[in-house]
């Protein structure tokens, strides 16, 4: 009996161990903001995902990070919608990296025909349809509440004109150790947040709170307490521009009492989770 009971008793111990041993490694993930809405994501197999790459001309990002090149190795871009705080160093990027450039299928043609990124590195998808870009990732699309279009200068005679942007979107993505980032995009308020929260599950949420084009921050704590019942939430695409005036304190603020944790970032820290 006393035998029976040890054996019991150190199986339980080894469960924990294992159980304690993958939080840890499911908490391996480097994630770096640039400022606005671009994050540079690494996972713990050393693969790197670049979200809405707005870098050379955001007026946030540390000068220091403003050359593309000292991002390094690129694996994967992925563009949320068209609009030109969240598109501007695409091309570059994909030129200088040779990195797969996912977005919803609509703009892809439109990035692929105007010449920004060859069609062979685009993977045009849509909502619901999850891919795997990189081996052991899962990318998903969702909804965004926002427009879409892409205002392209031409090359040869400095003439802008605007273009299909196709549906604008938020990204799940799971990463090999079972990590799940939501990023929102640019988005207000909508009621299928809730089925967000319920099917995905997402540990970190990326939000947007700076409101004019987005949420503002009562908008997003409600998200948070209501919608998707986040862990631990980041709040994105504020500060950039006089207009976006919403804050991570007042955040704080309308989450009131709550379990949810705001992970307040500086443009260019970056974040092991």
């Amino acid at each position: 009996m006393k035998e029976s009971r040890n054996r019991t008793l150190i199986a339980g111990l080894a469960a924990g161990i294992i159980s304690i041993g993958w939080l840890a490694a499911a908490q391996a993930v480097d994630l770096q903001w640039f400022g606005h809405a671009t994050v540079k994501i690494t996972t713990d197999a050393g693969k790197v995902i670049v979200i809405d790459p707005f870098i050379t001309k955001n007026p946030k990002t540390p000068d220091e990070l403003k050359d593309l090149s000292k991002l390094g190795q690129v694996d994967l871009i992925l563009v949320t919608h068209g609009h030109g705080d969240h598109v501007a160093d695409v091309g570059a990027l994909a030129e200088m990296t040779g990195a797969k450039v996912a977005m919803n299928a609509d703009m892809g043609h439109t990035f692929g025909t105007l010449g920004i990124v060859p069609y062979k590195q685009l993977i045009r998808f849509n909502k619901s349809g999850a891919i795997k870009p990189l081996e052991g990732v899962t990318v998903t699309m969702v909804r965004a509440e926002h427009s879409s279009e892409l205002l392209h200068k031409d090359p040869q005679t400095d003439q802008k004109r605007v273009f299909p942007g196709g549906e604008p979107s938020g990204y799940i993505i799971e990463l090999e150790n079972g990590f799940k980032l939501y990023h929102a995009g640019d988005t207000g308020v909508f009621g299928d947040m809730m089925l967000i929260g319920e099917l995905y599950d997402p540990d970190l949420s990326l939000l947007p709170i700076g409101g004019h084009f987005t949420m503002d921050p009562v908008h997003a704590a409600y998200a948070v307490n209501n919608l998707l019942k986040s862990k631990m939430v980041l709040p994105i695409h504020y500060g950039t521009y006089p207009v976006l005036k919403g804050t991570p304190e007042q955040l704080k603020e309308a989450l009131g009492a709550t379990s949810a944790k705001v992970i307040d970032m500086k443009p260019g820290d970056i974040r092991k989770f």
